[in-house]
């Protein structure tokens, strides 16, 4: 990656360039301190991430399965930052069960 091709910023909410993650769409509270667990501090920082890897890292660092939605999260989030129009998190649900599938196998445990 060059340094030019890393974008000058990212569209947040209201029309304006995102300066904290709370800015950008499909991000609250929640989202923004799993986001910076992750090291992301800045919506710039979402540039050029894999978003599974980092879903993959979530749960490794919280001990959790996290959702499948928030790998939708994840997937609008770093496109935004590539470059792609916002758009709701869950416009991105069918591309994510079609390019992952199941992400968590069904627990083989019977009581």
């Amino acid at each position: 990656m060059r340094v030019s091709d890393r974008p000058i910023g990212v569209p947040g909410k209201h029309g304006r360039m995102a300066e904290r993650l709370e800015d950008l769409p499909n991000v609250g509270q929640e989202t923004a301190g799993d986001l910076r667990l992750l090291g992301i501090q800045h919506p710039l920082d979402l540039y050029g991430r894999d978003p599974l890897a980092m879903y993959r890292e979530l749960e490794a660092l919280t001990g959790a399965r996290q959702d499948p939605c928030v790998l939708d999260v994840f997937i609008a989030l770093t496109r935004l930052a590539a470059g792609d129009p916002p758009r709701p998190w869950w416009h991105y649900t069918a591309e994510r069960k079609q390019r992952y599938g199941k992400l968590h196998p069904a627990s083989r445990d019977r009581a």
